[in-house]
């Protein structure tokens, strides 16, 4: 249990940077804000589960994914359509030339709740949609991409493609699925208005305290036998494809596992800011959420947090103040990170803080701490010793 509790929290360096981080998100952030910035800080934390999601396929596997808004948007669809049935009981739509059915579905002429639309009645149902239609689908596409050996390049590009192709999608099918509007209007889930005070701190700290536990088992896996090999293939995939290991699964494992977590990310964003459309799942968006884990450190689960507020913050400060200038600003600022900083704000960490609180241990004769996710960056070793 001891061992346990030391991977999960990354021994004892990152057993702090943990608890840093829990105190900032749990303690200091619903204290110092109002419920509104404490809200926005919210939806900033859901992109921070597809930062960490691609920490653990793009940094640790070296599959570099601008898909991630797909998984986003299937978990913030899956809970939209359950929020929206439950807001369009009869009596709510009785104004309807047909009652029953979402309003964007009634002025689109539509008739009857789609087939596709039914199965949304039930919480339970939709909790397991958001777990398991990104793992199929994840699957289906690594399957496909992983045991032909498509290049990381075409692999990136593919995903882009596929991206447009559900964007467009969802928006020519608009008596289906809202549209470019999205799903929106979003009251209650079970009876209880997501829309008050309260509700939102609650949901604050559901969504903190999921994504605390995402960090935690992402720690485990990394510093598995899965995690070194993935940084084994990440640097020589031939290498360990030669030993013996089935290189095309283990990354169909971890893209799968990251597309979960970016899925929950996409749930948690459709109960905070009460709507899922598809201009937070296109082309953009998902390669906005490669920058975040680029800013934050694309080695650093903890880093990938830090840089998803930071850039969302950012983001919603150039987008007031420039509306015109600010994708450039935010494609200089990935230009920037992979030229200066390749290693994110994790990396200005080790290279120029940390080294001051090595020198003060030094001086008082104690032993310095180990580096920040250490164990998830220890050289692999594979079958017959090779390194």
């Amino acid at each position: 249990m001891k061992n346990l509790m030391n991977v999960l929290l990354g021994g004892k360096e990152g057993a702090i940077g943990l608890m840093i981080l829990a105190i900032i998100i749990l303690l200091l952030m619903p204290m110092f804000l109002d419920v509104f910035r404490l809200n926005l800080m919210g939806k900033y934390l859901t992109f921070a589960f597809v930062a960490v999601g691609l920490v653990l396929c793009w940094g640790h596997g070296g599959i570099l994914s601008l898909g991630q808004g797909i998984f986003f948007g299937i978990g913030g669809y899956c809970m939209a359509m359950f929020l929206k049935l439950e807001a369009s009981d009869m009596q709510s739509t009785a104004a309807q030339t047909t009652p029953g059915i979402p309003d964007f579905m009634d002025w689109n002429q539509v008739t009857s709740l789609p087939m596709l639309w039914e199965p949304f009645h039930s919480f339970s149902f939709t909790l397991f949609a958001i777990i398991i239609i990104p793992i199929l689908l994840a699957f289906i596409i690594g399957f496909a991409m992983f045991t032909r050996r498509v290049g990381d390049v075409y692999f990136s590009i593919i995903m882009q493609a596929i991206v447009a192709i559900l964007t467009i999608l969802i928006i020519g099918q608009q008596g289906f699925t809202g549209g470019i509007n999205g799903i929106t209007d979003l009251k209650t889930l079970h009876g209880w208005d997501i829309r008050t005070d309260e509700a939102k701190y609650v949901l604050y700290y559901i969504n903190a305290l999921l994504l605390l536990a995402v960090i935690m088992i992402s720690r485990f896996v990394l510093s598995s036998k899965l995690g070194r090999l993935l940084s084994a293939m990440r640097d020589k995939e031939e290498r360990v494809r030669f030993s013996g290991y089935d290189v095309a699964m283990y990354k169909v494992f971890i893209f799968c596992f990251a597309a979960v977590v970016s899925s929950i990310g996409g749930a948690m964003f459709t109960l905070q800011v009460g709507f899922m459309s598809p201009t937070i799942i296109g082309i953009v968006p998902s390669i906005e959420m490669v920058i975040l884990a680029a800013v934050g450190g694309r080695l650093s689960l903890i880093g990938a947090v830090y840089g998803a507020v930071l850039v969302n913050l950012g983001k919603t400060y150039f987008s007031e103040a420039f509306p015109e200038l600010w994708l450039f600003l935010l494609g200089g600022l990935f230009i920037f990170v992979v030229m200066f900083l390749p290693d994110g704000l994790a990396g200005v960490y080790q290279k120029y803080v940390r080294p001051l609180f090595i020198k003060n241990k030094t001086v008082n004769g104690t032993t310095p701490p180990p580096t920040i996710d250490s164990d998830e960056n220890k050289e692999p070793v594979m079958k017959g010793g090779v390194k």
